[in-house]
């Protein structure tokens, strides 16, 4: 026993002793580290004055004599001269600031940045959804774990829904109405050029839009998104349009806006928690709902998905490629008339758009109708004269009515004056009560 132990001690001090006498052998010379660090440095070249040198990286970057990702360069630089002579070296760190100011792609996501960002996270197994089985990867200390695996590749295909909804030109609307979702969602609205709403949701906005919108902003842009001045009188008669997808960062809270929309068959996206049920939106997204940074990932994913479908579809309108839309037919305002027209009947478009909560697309001119025709001698234009008509009808009519019901006499209905055929079948079929009291 004794001699075992004396040969093992002495064995490891012969091949220590090896190893360190070969070392210097396998190091570099002092000229290999020269010319390295003079070749790194040759990569980045830094124009700072005089009065600038010695000032930290945040110093610089603050007082702009340096980009962001030169400060972060040399930050890095400053933390390997400081700790690099203990052995240690720098690796990429997680920096969950830039999930609003530089959102990743969706070819960017990774399942540690989803990690990272805590969407993994459920909520107590006895809050949970049997609906949610299929995402749930296990339990640990009485709460469920989301699969990421499941979480991006559910975050996949509703990013790439996004894409092709702005490549479309379909409204899309953004919805997060938790304390601190303001910034993600109003980021992600902007980015994908839809629309937002981070306060409490209307009820009845969608299925009686007619009303609660009927004061909402509308404006007149073309192919290329540019806003076309002299519509604003037309559009007091048209009605909001309702959006072709809605992103819903908190749908517990949002069942009514899900409830409509399901009404109105508009497809969903949502953020669906452990305690949520999957079947209230059309795409479910599998992941922590609480957390800010996993609603910032997400909601960045798919604001950057809008903003690619919208860049390809104005470059494709800038080449002259327009899509087909709803037919909207609204007067040409005078000042886009041409002074020395050869036709002057043709001052009607064809409005191929989308009116809604902001927005209204057009196209192609065409001829005048007998309706435009009729409005441009009367001197009002075509819309005013439809509403004008159809609110002298709706007054004849109840007054029509009322008079038939309380049975008036002869000078009553001499007296009406019937616009419409409809009123005067009614008067026909209600006949003349004089006659009734001869009989």
């Amino acid at each position: 026993m004794i001699t075992r132990r004396c040969l093992l001690r002495h064995g490891r001090t012969a091949l220590q002793s090896g190893s360190v006498r070969s070392l210097p052998e396998r190091l570099p010379s002092p000229a290999y580290y020269i010319q390295s660090r003079s070749l790194r440095t040759q990569d980045i070249q830094l124009n700072i004055p005089a009065a600038a040198v010695g000032k930290s990286a945040q110093e610089l970057f603050q007082d702009g004599y340096v980009n962001e990702n030169v400060a972060r360069w040399l930050r890095e630089r400053e933390i390997q001269d400081t700790i690099g002579t203990v052995g240690a070296s720098i690796e990429p760190s997680y920096q969950p600031h830039r999930l609003l100011t530089h959102p990743s792609a969706v070819e960017d996501v990774t399942l540690e940045l989803l990690l990272a960002s805590q969407c993994h996270l459920g909520h107590a197994t006895s809050l949970w959804h049997p609906g949610n089985a299929r995402y749930i990867f296990g339990v640990r200390e009485g709460i469920h774990i989301i699969s990421l695996e499941q979480t991006a590749a559910y975050l996949r295909r509703a990013a790439k829904i996004v894409h092709s909804t702005a490549d479309r030109a379909g409204i899309i609307l953004f919805v997060g109405n938790r304390k601190g979702q303001e910034r993600a969602v109003v980021n992600a609205a902007s980015r994908a050029g839809g629309y937002h709403l981070f306060d409490r949701w209307i009820a009845g906005t969608l299925t009686n839009g007619a009303r609660i919108l009927a004061k909402c902003e509308k404006k007149v842009v073309d192919h290329m998104d540019r806003e076309i001045l002299g519509f604003e009188e037309q559009l007091v008669t048209v009605t909001a349009m309702k959006p072709d997808l809605v992103v819903c960062l908190n749908p517990v809270e949002n069942k009514v806006l899900l409830h409509e929309c399901a009404l109105n068959d508009i497809p969903t996206i949502g953020i669906v928690d452990t305690n949520c049920n999957p079947a209230c939106v059309t795409y479910p997204i599998p992941a922590n709902d609480d957390s800010l940074r996993s609603i910032q990932v997400i909601a960045g994913v798919l604001g950057r998905a809008g903003q690619a479908g919208r860049s390809e579809r104005l470059a494709r309108a800038a080449e002259g490629e327009v899509l087909p839309h709803e037919e909207r037919r609204l007067v040409m305002p005078d000042r886009y008339q041409g002074e020395d027209d050869e036709d002057e009947d043709v001052d009607v478009i064809d409005m191929r758009g989308d009116i809604d909560i902001g927005s209204v697309r057009f196209a192609v001119p065409q001829p005048l109708t007998p309706g435009a025709r009729k409005a441009k001698q009367s001197g009002k234009s075509e819309p005013e004269r439809q509403l004008e008509e159809f609110y002298d009808e709706q007054q004849t009519r109840q007054r029509t009515e009322k008079l038939v019901k309380e049975g008036g006499g002869d000078d009553n209905f001499r007296t009406l004056q019937f616009s419409s055929p409809e009123v005067s079948q009614l008067m026909k079929d209600a006949g003349d009560p004089s006659d009734e009291s001869k009989h």
